[in-house]
């Protein structure tokens, strides 16, 4: 009996020193891989497995967005499904991709450092004769022009009678009407637009000058940007931008001083940089998504650089800054398809057509550009901009003029981009933008347009009308090139 127990004890024993061997050589094993949970928290301090590494640009990119009520997610489902197949349609009309551009105005702020001189940085303008005729007349809306004779010849004569009674002023006294005419109209609006009958001004055709990266960077683009954070952003020299290049050194800041301040002005600062942080995140997508990756004889391989877009969004590449970049898009999106939604009216108007010459092709156009309108109509979570200028009407008139001129500004500073390229994207889309906010501080002259004739009120140019569109097009694309990254990390991974 007592042998049996013996060996029993020492048959427990063997196994008790076996068993800690094991485990022993399991947890040395596991010690040299930390937990993903201390991964998460240091990100700085270890590399990341590459399962984190490749969602750490999405991980946070989720829920409701700041200064409204919608969410990432709603926004990724209706822009991917809805909106992006019918503003990509739209933007290869015609009437929206010939835009009339001067890429040759001197900068306003510093002395020209010089154009690029990358190839890629070139624009090709459109020759004269390639431009539909209705779009070179200037001529917009001539179908809505009836074929009567008599209308004519009242026209004639009110021509004549007004020839007359401006006969009778002084020369001084007309170019004082011209110009008290163009003040009232630059009251509206939020951007420097160009003169397109300057002798510089030219068509671009936008399709086959597509926004891609062209490798122009360093000092002179920085300087571009720098300009429009540091001096036109409502901010003081004292709060430093994070991840500013021209800043001085700030060792570990992570930008928290920066969001303490931003997050204690009011709403509308707020959303001033805001609108600014998203536009410069979505031209950013862009250059990532179209990179030269490869040039070959006579041919350039275009496509998506995920590297780039890890340096530029990757929370721990950019200590969480990508985030907030990435959520300034979204928000950008809102307030443009916010204005989109506001702006209907006037282009339901039955006289109201989008003229290039070709009834059939306008036609078709018209209708394709109002189902667009019924569709984003039925988004449910739009951006009310009531909540803006809301305050007592003196300060709330000074602080909309002062937010005005502070975009108008940034307009004029796209003039001092050294890039040609990124100098007709940049315009463009910054007219967009002008543009959006003009609707979207008009509300009450569009609710009180006429419906058989134009309005004194609220007008749209050509060039205000291909911009906004265009504007949109590029945020509808950079948000579906969202959804294209992250299936590449996912395939990376």
């Amino acid at each position: 009996m007592w042998k049996a127990t013996i060996l029993a004890f020492c048959v427990l024993l063997l196994a008790l020193l076996f068993g800690n061997f094991v485990c022993l050589g399991w947890f040395q094993q596991d010690s040299s891989v930390k937990p993903k949970t201390q991964q998460s928290e240091q990100p700085s301090k270890a590399s990341p497995s590459p399962d984190s590494q490749d969602q750490s640009c999405f991980c946070h990119l989720t829920g409701v967005l700041d200064d409204c009520f919608c969410d990432v997610e709603s926004i990724d489902v209706f822009n991917n499904l809805k909106v992006y197949p019918r503003i990509k349609r739209l933007t290869e009309k015609d009437y929206f991709r010939y835009y009339r551009v001067n890429l040759k105005r001197p900068c306003p702020f510093w002395p020209n450092d010089g154009h690029c001189a990358i190839k890629d940085c070139h624009v090709e303008p459109c020759p004269e004769s390639q431009i539909p005729v209705g779009i070179k007349s200037g001529n917009y809306n001539k179908y809505s022009k009836p074929a009567d004779p008599a209308s004519d010849v009242t026209e004639c004569e009110q021509a004549k009678n007004l020839g007359a009674i401006n006969s009778t002023l002084s020369n001084q006294s007309k170019e004082a009407f011209v110009n008290w005419e163009k003040h009232d109209d630059a009251q509206d609006h939020f951007c420097e637009l160009d003169d397109e009958t300057a002798p510089d001004s030219e068509y671009v055709d936008l399709l086959l000058n597509a926004e891609r990266y062209t490798g122009y960077k360093g000092p002179s683009a920085w300087r571009v940007w720098n300009s429009i954070y540091e001096e036109n952003c409502f901010k003081p020299r004292s709060v430093y931008r994070p991840l500013n290049p021209l800043a001085p050194s700030r060792g570990d800041d992570d930008g928290e001083g920066f969001y303490t301040w931003l997050e204690g002005l009011c709403l509308e600062k707020r959303v001033f940089y805001r609108l600014i942080s998203g536009l410069h995140s979505s031209i950013n997508i862009h250059l990532c998504a179209e990179y030269l990756l490869n040039e070959g004889w006579g041919r350039s391989i275009w496509g998506p650089n995920v590297q780039e877009f890890r340096q530029r969004f990757d929370t721990a590449e950019t200590k969480g800054e990508g985030t907030r970049r990435l959520k300034n898009l979204y928000f950008l999106y809102l307030i443009e398809l916010r204005a989109l939604s506001k702006v209907s009216p006037y282009f339901e108007r039955a006289f109201v057509n989008l003229y290039t010459g070709d009834r059939q092709e306008d036609g078709n156009t018209k209708e394709l550009l109002l189902q667009f309108f019924d569709e984003i109509k039925t988004f449910p979570m739009h951006f009310d901009e009531k909540s803006m200028f809301a305050g007592q009407k003196i300060e709330a008139k000074i602080l909309k003029e002062e937010f005005r001129l502070h975009f108008k500004n940034i307009s004029r500073i796209m003039d001092c981009v050294g890039c040609s390229k990124c100098r007709l994207w940049g315009k463009l889309q910054t007219q967009g933008l002008g543009t959006a906010l003009k609707i979207l501080f008009s509300e009450k002259e569009i609710q009180n347009l006429p419906e058989h004739s134009p309005s004194k009120g609220f007008q749209l140019t050509r060039q205000e009308i291909v911009a906004l569109l265009n504007g949109f097009g590029r945020l509808s694309t950079s948000i579906q090139q969202l959804h294209s990254f992250r299936l590449l990390l996912k395939d990376n991974r």
